[in-house]
C-alpha cells in the first residue's frame, strides 16, 4: 500500500485558489430538544464567516473557502450547538475538484498540491463519527493505475496515528475524540489524498452526547 502523498517544495503552487480547486463543504445540524431552531440558527450566526461563502437553504449550509477556514467554521458551529448539553448530530460532506460544480470553475488536472492539513483548536467536546472517504480517481497517477482503496487504507492508517481511530464498521470508519480532532482527522484524509487525486469527497456523520453512550 502506498502512503498518502507528502508535500514537497517543488509541488507548491500558490496561484491556485480554493475556488480553482472546488473546495467546500455542506453540512446539516440536528439538535434534539425543543429549542432546536434557536440553537441551530444561533450557532450559525455566532460562527466567524470571514473569508467564506456561507449559504443556508432548507436542507443544508454550504461553506466555501480555504480548507483551514472551512474546517474552523464547521468546528465552531457544531461546538456552539453542542454546548447546551443536548444530543447533537451533524452530517458533513467535504468536496474538492467536482467537475459538476455549479460555477464550473474547476480545471482538469488541477491538484491541491500545496494544501495544508487544517489545524484546529481543541473544543473540550467529545464526539463520535462515522467517516467515509471517496477518492474519485479515474485516471491514476503517472506510472500508476487508479486505485481508490490504496488511498482509503492510507487515510485510515493516518487516523490510527492521530489517535481518533476506533474500528472499521460496515461502510464507514468509527472515530472518537475531541470534536476538533475528529473533524481534523476527516479533513486530513481529504486534503492529503487531494494532493494527488483531483476529485475527492469525504462524508462524516458526527454525534455528540448520544443517549446510547455508556
Amino acid at each position: 500500500m502506498s502512503p498518502l502523498p507528502t508535500l514537497s517544495p517543488a509541488a507548491t503552487n500558490p496561484v491556485l485558489s480554493p475556488q480553482d480547486l472546488g473546495v467546500g463543504a455542506r453540512f446539516t445540524l440536528a439538535v434534539m430538544h425543543d429549542g432546536f431552531a434557536e440553537t441551530i440558527l444561533g450557532a450559525l450566526a455566532a460562527a466567524d464567516s470571514a473569508d467564506l461563502e456561507v449559504v443556508t437553504d432548507p436542507v443544508s449550509t454550504l461553506v466555501r473557502g480555504s480548507e483551514q477556514r472551512v474546517l474552523e467554521y464547521l468546528t465552531d458551529v457544531i461546538a456552539a450547538a453542542a454546548r447546551g448539553g443536548h444530543h447533537v448530530t451533524a452530517s458533513v460532506l467535504l468536496s474538492r475538484g467536482c467537475p459538476g460544480e455549479v460555477t464550473c470553475s474547476t480545471t482538469p488536472g488541477l491538484l491541491a498540491e500545496a494544501a495544508a492539513v487544517p489545524v484546529l483548536a481543541a473544543t473540550g467536546i467529545r464526539a463520535s463519527a462515522h467517516w467515509s472517504l471517496y477518492p474519485l480517481d479515474d485516471t491514476g497517477r503517472p506510472g500508476e493505475q487508479p486505485d481508490h482503496l490504496r488511498d482509503i487504507y492510507a487515510a485510515i492508517d493516518h487516523a490510527k496515528q492521530l489517535g481518533t481511530y476506533v474500528r472499521g464498521e460496515h461502510y464507514a470508519t468509527l472515530l472518537e475524540g475531541d470534536l476538533a480532532d475528529v473533524l481534523g482527522t476527516v479533513a486530513a484524509g481529504w486534503v492529503l489524498v487531494g494532493r494527488s487525486v483531483q476529485h475527492v469527497t469525504s462524508h462524516a456523520v458526527l454525534s455528540i452526547a448520544s443517549p446510547t453512550e455508556v
